[in-house]
């Protein structure tokens, strides 16, 4: 069995099997010509469950046959032009390389005895990306496993900072008079957020939006007046650049005015919007996030990289001391004082991939201006689909994308009845998804059901929007029993 270690005996069949592997996978990208075969559950989850995972097969190549049938064939592939549906990108081949690279060496970036050059590679990075965004030499943050955690930790932080700052704080008592305001477009890892740091069940106020799904500056202004004077505290204000269903960004320096008018903490969850850092063309869409105290990035939403890689940024390095535990074994104090770098310090997680590689290996390779590049298309392509959606009278589209990101709803002319309009779209969804012809999202506006394309290939065209819009009209048009009209 120690045939199978990675080691410098091994090296030779580490070769073969990860290049075997890579062929499988390569062949498989090249004949995909459908995001997804349709399969079901029912017929999917018996070939998983008849697996005897205690009788194993002995052979990589017999694994990988075994892997074609239960996971390659049916897998849902991101890369093609018409996946359309969640915040899901391809990926860019030089963090694919970082990713083989990082897998195999296997460094944990908890220590730097664990690590060594891939900590300062992810310091470079953070510094690299506090930069972007503005935040100012005392910037400084960490990578972790997704937006969700990001904006835990950010959260974790205001809530620590809102203590010390207040009069007659009272310790754990007063956790109940703590608020986060948040547009009720704002990702739900904000309430969970809430749930999680103790903080009580109306501790998120939902602020409303307007035409465009962004934050309500006056009503932001109402609701922080409202609970101050309610002797509440307003602990955090968590602006959204780029809402998960509509892409849309809030107004960030008029919220940071309110931030500072009322002494809170400015997040920006830009788990989505962070690749306008890298944008060419729209980089001022997200003017203002530089006066955030804390920022979310995802590089595998707009940078193109796999997941998970994503980090947390914060305007003054001091306040990550609110995560940072010392434990003899692992980061004992003295580190501090002899200057050893440990990014356990800044993190909640301990043991922790080093994803930064993967990113680092695509600015090395394809630069800012690369990355950039790619995410300035979709966004030009989602300006594109708004303009077809809007001259097609078979669809209701919501909002123009500030992003990439498209809301929409057929809408059939001889049809009346909502809830029917509902089930039509419903219907759609789920009948292109069991064809395997697209596969595009959807949500709900004003209880509503709406239809969506999340769109971050760039190798998708209007051409393709164009054809899954007809797919939906056609499957919404059998389901109504309508006769099927294409003029437009």
């Amino acid at each position: 069995m120690r045939s199978h270690l990675l080691n410098d005996t091994t090296a030779e069949h580490y070769r073969r099997s990860v290049t075997e592997g890579v062929e499988r996978v390569a062949a498989k990208l090249a004949a995909t010509d459908r995001p997804f075969t349709g399969v079901s559950v029912d017929d999917l989850a018996p070939r998983i469950e008849g697996i005897d995972l205690d009788k194993p097969l002995h052979d990589t190549a017999a694994v990988l046959d075994e892997l074609e049938e239960v996971y390659l064939r049916d897998a849902i592939y991101f890369h093609h032009p018409r996946y359309l549906a969640h915040l899901n990108c391809p990926v860019v081949i030089p963090a694919v390389l970082g990713e083989a690279v990082l897998s195999a060496v296997n460094s944990s970036l908890d220590t730097w005895d664990q690590s060594a050059g891939g900590t300062l590679i992810e310091r470079k990075l953070i510094d690299w990306t506090a930069e972007r965004i503005g935040l100012g030499p005392a910037a400084d943050g960490v990578f972790t496993s997704g937006g969700s955690q990001s904006n835990l930790q950010a959260l974790l932080l205001a809530r620590e900072e809102a203590k010390p700052a207040r009069d007659g704080w009272e310790g754990p008592a007063a956790l109940g008079k703590l608020r986060v305001f948040a547009s009720e477009a704002s990702h739900f890892s904000v309430k969970k957020s809430a749930k999680l740091l103790g903080l009580g069940p109306d501790a998120v106020v939902s602020i409303p939006v307007d035409h465009d799904k962004r934050l309500q500056t006056l009503a932001l202004a109402r609701e922080m007046e409202r609970c101050t004077e309610a002797g509440l505290i307003p602990m955090a204000v968590v602006a959204t650049a780029g809402t998960t269903d509509f892409g849309s960004i809030d107004p960030l320096p008029e919220i940071a005015e309110l931030c500072d008018r009322y002494g809170a903490w400015m997040h920006v969850d830009a788990a989505y919007g962070c690749g306008l850092l890298a944008s060419v063309k729209y980089r001022d869409r997200i003017d203002g996030i530089e006066r955030a105290d804390s920022v979310t990035v995802d590089y595998h939403k707009s940078f193109f990289q796999p997941v998970s890689s994503s980090a947390v940024l914060v305007r003054d390095a001091v306040t990550l001391r609110h995560a940072t535990y010392h434990a003899e074994y692992l980061n004992p104090r003295r580190m501090v004082e002899e200057r050893i770098p440990n990014q356990v310090d800044k993190s909640l997680q301990t043991t922790r991939r080093f994803d930064a590689l993967k990113l680092w290996m695509t600015l090395r390779t394809m630069g800012a201006d690369g990355i950039g590049a790619l995410f300035d298309e979709v966004c030009d392509l989602a300006a594109e689909g708004w303009e077809l959606l809007a001259a097609d009278p078979r669809f209701d589209v919501v909002v123009q994308p500030s992003l990439s990101t498209l809301v929409f709803r057929y809408i059939p002319a001889a049809v009346t009845d909502p809830a029917a309009i509902d089930r039509a779209n419903l219907h759609a969804r789920k009948a292109l998804f069991a064809s395997g012809d697209a596969v595009v999202a959807g949500t709900k506006v004003n209880d509503r059901h709406y239809l969506k394309f999340t769109l971050l290939n760039p190798e998708t065209t209007t051409a393709d929007m164009a054809a899954v819009l007809d797919l939906i009209a056609g499957h919404a048009e059998q389901y109504l029993g309508e006769p099927l009209d294409r003029a437009s």
